[in-house]
């Protein structure tokens, strides 16, 4: 049995029983398995894998792959990691709030190593620096507490790497269930 995925509401409700309706040059709904942060099984790759949100003013992306949703463009700025933190926290993108800093998993998920750098479609994600990004996953405390991952979006191969907390980085919010590895 199909489920459907609603992509975008209107005044409208439409019934379905496959296939995609448009309405005004807007995808209303989909028929099909709806991904979420348990269906890490799904492997789309470019930009196929991801769609733009007209309700957030095409300023995020939905991962079709994991089901979390991303700022489109990232911040420029780089910052310590308790101040990406904050920042992630009180971000509001296309209208919206509950944005958090990835964990090291859901950052290094994002990135397609069958694309050149920075590793994510530029049809659809604009800015993404080829530098270092911070994640909120941070070395045990027995390993040391001053420490956090990063994913690198900046040399062959990608990858991820731990920097020390009082480096200012780049920082790429995201939207989406908490993941058990998160801080």
């Amino acid at each position: 049995m199909k489920r459907q995925r609603v992509l975008a509401v209107s005044a409208v409700v439409l019934a379905m029983t496959g296939g995609l309706f448009l309405m005004a040059g807007e995808r209303v709904a989909q028929a099909g398995p709806t991904p979420s942060l348990d269906d890490w099984d799904n492997n789309l790759h470019g930009a196929a894998r991801f769609t733009v949100l007209a309700a957030f003013g095409n300023a995020a992306v939905r991962d079709n792959n994991t089901g979390l949703v991303w700022e489109r463009t990232p911040d420029a700025s780089s910052q310590i990691w308790s101040q990406a933190r904050y920042f992630c926290g009180n971000r509001n993108v296309g209208g919206t709030v509950g944005w958090r800093l990835p964990s090291v998993v859901e950052l290094r998920s994002v990135q397609d190593p069958s694309l050149p750098l920075p590793f994510v479609p530029s049809s659809v994600f604009t800015g993404v620096l080829p530098l270092n990004y911070w994640s909120a996953t941070s070395l045990p405390a027995s390993e040391s507490i001053t420490y956090a991952w990063v994913v690198d979006f900046g040399t062959a191969g990608g990858g991820v790497n731990t920097f020390d907390k009082a480096n200012s980085l780049q920082v790429w919010c995201v939207r989406g269930g908490m993941n058990a590895d998160q801080h």
